[in-house]
């Protein structure tokens, strides 16, 4: 493997224009399951051909690519926004100042998942080519936005890694946090509570009791186990669950059965059914070291079912299945109690102005102070025992 020669830069506007294969490559090199199912090309093409990206949404694909040679050695998933939503790393303020001070702020370049606050790879490259991959996706990203008028790059959710690599070529750094479970090579979910402080033990051990007495049955289905009627059962939770936080669901119908078609086998959908009636769903996608939570919804409220399905079915789920971590999506403090520790996100940014990239930078840096802070607080309040708390 080399990385000499002359780098090629494209951009498409939609999977449909790019293998699957070549992608994959870059997305991917590990193979199936891949680390990050979500920068695959079946979950970014299934965004696409469901309408759930694309004319009329706000999201519209600008892919980028990065060949040497006729080889594919490096991806970006790219969007031009003409809004903020479905991004979950929260810049309506900048979008408000920049605009109130004469600037148009929309449309911008995000690199990201739609929809979907799970850190992973944003700078997709061959193995071999990490270096001049990178460096080629982030100026050509930067020379796009520049070259259109575009007023920002953002790069959100992207790993650690490629945040030191993004700040060393002059994007600036933001921080954020989630609750994350991670897996201490537990045997069963009864050697997890063990390792709680008594107060919390207890708290979980009632919790659970009375959200499985809720009069019904909890299944978890994943790959050919999942039909049609269950995705019609989680689409009215879906809708419900959307229709109360966004307004209008950002995902369409189309968009799960692209994903019973092409990544089952990557999906456990997690529902509860009473008196032959399914009430409560949660959707979460399969990686290779993580359980990625995403989506809840019921049409029943039960005491602590939320909890139960969508927090201790995955602890379940990913000790049986040795994984490393549960991600139960974004924000909510109400994890802690539940075994979920704060952990520290990412993204990178790129502002055209020079004076409002300044105002920006000082605001990021205080920014970062506060969330370290943060996470240092909420997780001397973790559940975890501290010493000479050996009671049950």
């Amino acid at each position: 493997m080399s990385e000499s020669g002359v780098i090629e830069i494209s951009l498409i506007g939609g999977m449909g224009e790019v293998a699957a294969s070549d992608w994959d490559a870059v997305a991917s090199p590990e193979g199936s399951p891949p680390d990050d199912p979500f920068t695959t090309h079946r979950f970014l093409k299934a965004l696409e051909d469901s309408g759930s990206v694309g004319l009329g949404t706000g999201w519209s694909p600008r892919h980028i690519l990065a060949w040497q040679n006729e080889q594919l050695i490096g991806a970006m998933p790219l969007y031009v926004k003409s809004h903020s939503q479905g991004e979950y790393v929260f810049d309506h303020s900048w979008a408000h100042a920049f605009e109130r001070a004469g600037g148009q702020y929309y449309p911008k370049l995000q690199a990201a998942v739609p929809f979907t606050p799970a850190s992973g790879k944003r700078f997709l490259t061959r193995p071999g080519f990490e270096s001049v991959g990178q460096s080629a996706l982030v100026q050509g990203a930067v020379q796009v936005a520049s070259e259109n008028n575009l007023s920002s790059l953002h790069i959100t959710y992207c790993r650690e890694s490629e945040a030191e690599n993004g700040r060393a070529m002059g994007l600036m750094h933001r921080t954020g946090q989630q609750f994350h479970w991670l897996n201490d090579g537990y045997q069963d979910f009864a050697d997890f509570l063990s390792r709680l402080s008594s107060r919390k033990r207890k708290a979980i051990r009632k919790e659970r009791a009375r959200a499985q007495g809720f009069g019904g049955e909890i299944h978890l289905l994943t790959g050919d186990q999942i039909r049609p009627k269950h995705w019609d059962a989680f689409w009215q939770f879906y809708q419900d669950t959307g229709a109360r936080k966004w307004g209008t669901p950002y995902l369409t119908r189309a968009f799960f059965d692209e994903v019973q078609a092409h990544m089952r086998e990557e999906v456990l959908l997690i529902l509860c059914e009473r008196d032959g009636r399914w009430i409560a769903g949660a959707l979460n996608f399969i990686g290779r070291d993580a359980l990625f939570g995403r989506y809840w919804g019921c049409v029943e409220d039960h005491p602590f079912l939320h909890f139960e399905v969508c927090y201790y079915q995955a602890i379940d789920f990913a000790i049986a299945h040795n994984l490393a971590r549960v991600e139960a999506g974004a924000q909510g403090e109400h994890k802690l109690a539940r075994g979920y520790l704060p952990v520290v996100t990412h993204s990178l940014h790129w502002i055209g102005d020079a004076g409002f990239r300044s105002a920006v930078e000082q605001f990021l840096e205080q920014e970062r102070a506060a969330v370290d802070e943060d996470i240092e607080i909420l997780t001397s309040y973790g559940p975890f025992k501290r010493g000479g708390d050996e009671r049950e």
